[in-house]
């Protein structure tokens, strides 16, 4: 495995178990995220794009193959040592609670801190930086219900930050997000990586974007399930293979899906 690549998965399939059979969403699928890398994954809905990330974050186990975090079976990972080299960050909505925006984000230094949680000055430094990163550190003493959906998308990707792993994962980051909100956010993104080192996979609807500003896409379709970067995936017409409609075509010299 090259030094530089923190994840991969080689000829996966991914699916669930029902009763005694399986169900299998797409198989022999083989990615690797390297250091460094923004990366989008990309598909029509319903194509499995959420149980790809499930299975390579270790949520739930593959069919078949295996994926391996830095060089190990991400299975043998025990829970905690897990937390230190990868951040998950889903869409779901927060439990009701009256955590401010700082106490939010120093939840991403729980597998370093001691059994009682306090923060050392690592911790709070860790949290300071996180929150200089994204821009939100005029937010720290505000309650996280108080602030808009951008900025709450924010500050849980300083919580990711904070937790300090190689690998960061967000499964549609930009969903409630205005035009406005999401250029920022995949702007962001794209200095996390080239800031940080680290690597950065997300799941976005927003293809168009995700051209212009990742370094590689992985494209799921029926068949199958690609990685390159988008002006190889342009140069191939492989864009046209994500929608089963007529009248949605990629225009490859504008570089953008049109409807005819």
């Amino acid at each position: 495995m090259e030094h530089n690549i923190i994840l991969e998965a080689s000829k996966i399939s991914i699916g669930y178990s029902r009763k005694k059979e399986h169900i299998v969403v797409a198989s022999a699928i083989s990615i690797n995220l390297k250091k460094g890398k923004l990366i989008a994954l990309v598909g029509a809905n319903g194509i499995g794009k959420s149980t790809l990330l499930k299975t390579i974050t270790g949520i739930q186990k593959p069919l078949q193959g295996a994926v391996f975090l830095n060089e190990r079976k991400i299975s043998s990972y025990e829970p905690l040592e897990l937390a230190q080299n990868l951040s998950i960050v889903l869409t779901e909505k927060l439990p009701p609670s009256n955590l401010t925006v700082f106490e939010l984000i120093a939840l991403g230094r729980q597998p370093y801190t001691n059994w009682i949680g306090t923060l050392s000055e690592v911790d709070i430094s860790k949290v300071n930086e996180a929150m200089e990163l994204t821009q939100i550190s005029s937010l720290a003493a505000k309650k996280h219900y108080e602030i808009s959906d951008g900025q709450l998308q924010k500050v849980l990707i300083a919580r990711a930050l904070a937790q300090d792993t190689p690998l960061i994962i967000l499964d549609e980051p930009t969903t409630h997000l205005d035009l406005l909100h999401k250029v920022a956010l995949f702007k962001l993104l794209k200095k996390l990586t080239q800031e940080t080192g680290k690597c950065i996979l997300f799941s976005t609807h927003d293809i168009d974007m995700a051209i212009q500003l990742s370094d590689e896409m992985i494209i799921m379709t029926p068949e199958t399930v690609l990685q390159d970067e988008p002006c190889n995936f342009i140069s191939k017409g492989s864009f046209n293979t994500l929608f089963k409609d007529e009248h949605i075509v990629f225009d490859n010299e504008k570089g953008k899906f049109t409807i005819v």
